[in-house]
């Protein structure tokens, strides 16, 4: 698995219709391929990054996250998140950039303690919220993905998750924005099979 490089230049259309360039022109990107809309495991992920966007954005980050949903799933489920999100149903850039999906998703035990953790936040702080869907777009199984990309389209690093929980947190984002180094340095790439 491997993502293009350098990723070619596109606009990307956000949930609220606002023009998205991928890569941005002058701070890196943090694009994030998540799971379906209302993944308890995604969202908890979410409000993490939600939590200490300020610091993302202070390391010079943009967060662009998709997910393989159509909009108005995406709507139902995450339109409260204060990130630029993107309906990708066709996975179309899941297929460029090498994300799978698969039964480790869920069978892999390194991720049933967030997913319990995950579930446990959703039913118990759901309140008029919709429960996770029972047949979400695009399945259950997709696995995430984590790329950060220099503005020359550059990737500088990447991750594939072996499982549902398998992503970059705030913290790992931030050491590596810090640790960049130059575009055509040799891409740190982690996935399933390191």
């Amino acid at each position: 698995m491997s993502p293009p490089n350098p990723v070619p230049a596109r606009t990307l259309t956000s949930l609220t219709g606002e023009p998205i360039p991928v890569p941005d022109p002058t701070l890196l990107t943090h694009l994030q391929f998540r799971r379906f809309a209302g993944c308890p495991v995604c969202t908890l992920h979410l409000r993490s990054v939600v939590t200490r966007r300020d610091e993302i954005r202070a390391a010079g980050i943009r967060e662009v996250v998709l997910f393989h949903s159509r909009p108005e799933e995406l709507r139902r489920y995450a339109a409260d998140l204060p990130l630029d999100l993107i309906a990708d149903p066709e996975r179309e850039l899941y297929r460029e950039f090498g994300v799978e999906s698969g039964a480790r998703a869920l069978l892999d035990p390194r991720g049933w303690t967030t997913i319990a953790r995950a579930v446990g936040a959703e039913l118990s702080g759901r309140g008029d919220k919709p429960a996770p869907p029972a047949r979400p777009d695009g399945g259950r199984l997709g696995l995430p993905a984590d790329f950060l990309i220099h503005p020359d389209g550059t990737v500088l690093a990447a991750k594939y998750g072996a499982h549902a929980d398998d992503q970059w947190s705030v913290d790992d984002l931030l050491t590596l924005a810090t640790r960049r180094g130059a575009p055509g340095s040799p891409i740190p790439t982690t996935s399933p099979k390191d």
